[in-house]
């Protein structure tokens, strides 16, 4: 889906046109900087008039509002009028004060501007103060347009539930009206069997792409029996084969007990190996974690971790997050790989087991749920230490910027669910700016 961001430098033709004309082209220079494929108008928008030409035949997925220089709320409500779509309201440093003439007056447009907003529709919107190469300016603009292109990108995520969530585990559950409503995301179903039938359908022969694929990626696998061996490639065959069929982004399987008990094989690792392929695959059926992780495997370009917090350490003030064994294998520490082990459990494998390899930035993060079912965003910011496995299965060690025991404490009394994920880089600032644009409250702690 092609992205489009506009810029609408607005003013009016009363104030000082070469301090004006200076500072369009140092925001148009920043924002191509960020986004190459921003659209702009030739010249300064000094009338409704030339706004109005400027928009025709426009459909933004993002817009730039900068008063210039003052202009009043026709401006704004011309943009209202035509698009409901993430806006940024820029506002510009006034250049010189010397005693003498206000060049610009961008900040009292900005109220104009805002005042219409809220009037309008009170739609959400983005705000930054400052001029083009403050450093609070160029985060603001940098974490809008990622939000931006998430927030378009949700609209093609095709969202797989292979299975359903067990018994207790019901925050993870979905429905598919409100995925679409709410995000724009197309959520299918399919029962587990389902896949467990098309893996049994497979000959050796057919799977042996899938299991020289696993071994390449992976430390110990000729630990596993060879039935398990054989089961593993068959279900990595299945779920690759229905993922690509299907055009499926993301996926929340259920694991056990049904691939113990109906299979014999765990799930863990496939749901390892689609992650490093590109898709968000969670387990435990959180459509909701798969969800986070989907967003945050977007944002960073990599795969994230995905896992419960089991463990804290004021000493460190760490928080150490853990799952069975389906992290994903670029994850896992260099000095070990990612190692194959067995269920911790069910002591059936293969499933991973291994630490993950340290990072100097990080973002703890969760789509969330409201007691009364509207959504909000779980996030902080910390550093993935260099720790060994802590515990039989996957675990990452996070250093949090808040104190960790009022961080987990605060969070459990929030009800926030027991899935998070964590993601390489700081990434709050653009997480805010989604949750602002679908209008959520905001957990950072």
């Amino acid at each position: 889906m092609s992205f489009q961001a506009i810029y609408v430098p607005v003013g009016v033709p009363t104030f000082h046109l070469e301090s004006a004309q200076d500072q369009f082209e140092r925001s148009k220079a920043l924002l191509q900087s960020v986004e190459p494929g921003f659209v702009f108008p030739e010249e300064m928008l000094l009338s409704v008039d030339a706004l109005r030409a400027f928009l025709d035949g426009k459909q933004p997925d993002l817009i730039v509002f900068q008063n210039l220089t003052f202009a009043n709320a026709a401006y704004m409500s011309e943009v209202l009028r035509r698009f409901d779509c993430p806006l940024l309201l820029w506002t510009l440093r006034e250049p010189v004060i010397d005693g003498g003439r206000l060049r610009l007056n961008s900040l009292t447009g900005a109220y104009s501007a805002a005042n219409t907003l809220r009037a309008f529709d009170d739609r959400p919107f983005a705000y930054a103060f400052g001029a083009p190469e403050e450093a609070e300016v160029v985060s603001a603009v940098k974490a809008v347009v990622a939000a931006a292109r998430i927030k378009k990108e949700l609209r093609a995520l095709r969202l797989a539930a292979v299975g359903h969530t067990p018994q207790g585990f019901g925050f993870g559950r979905a429905l598919d009206s409100e995925l679409m409503s709410v995000f724009g995301v197309e959520l299918e179903a399919i029962e587990a069997r389902e896949l467990i039938d098309r893996a049994k359908g497979y000959t050796d022969a057919e799977c042996a792409a899938w299991l020289e694929k696993t071994r390449c990626a992976t430390c110990g696998l000729d630990k596993t029996p060879e039935k398990n061996l054989l089961d593993h490639a068959r279900l990595y065959k299945a779920y690759s084969d229905y993922v690509a069929e299907r055009g499926i982004g993301a996926l929340a399987s259920r694991c056990w007990p049904d691939f113990f008990t109906a299979f014999g094989t765990p799930v863990c690792t496939v749901l390892s190996l689609l992650n490093d392929d590109g898709v968000a695959a969670a387990c435990e059926a959180d459509v909701y974690g798969a969800l986070s992780m989907w967003i945050g495997m977007r944002l960073t370009g990599q795969p994230v971790f995905f896992g419960d917090p089991v463990s804290l350490d004021e000493g460190e003030n760490t928080v150490t997050f853990w799952h069975c064994g389906a992290a994903a294998c670029t994850l896992a520490r260099k000095d070990t790989g990612a190692e194959i082990g067995v269920h911790p459990n069910r002591k059936i494998g293969p499933a991973m087991n291994f630490g993950c390899e340290a990072f100097p930035e990080a973002t703890i993060f969760r789509v969330g749920r409201e007691p009364d079912g509207s959504f909000r965003f779980f996030i902080a910011e910390g550093e993935a230490l260099d720790k060994p496995r802590q515990f039989i299965g996957t675990s990452l060690v996070v250093k949090t910027d808040a104190p960790s025991r009022k961080l987990v404490e605060q969070s459990v009394l929030d009800g926030f669910e027991p899935h998070f994920v964590v993601m390489k880089g700081r990434c709050a600032g653009e997480l805010k700016a989604l949750a602002e644009m679908f209008g959520f409250p905001v957990y950072e702690y």
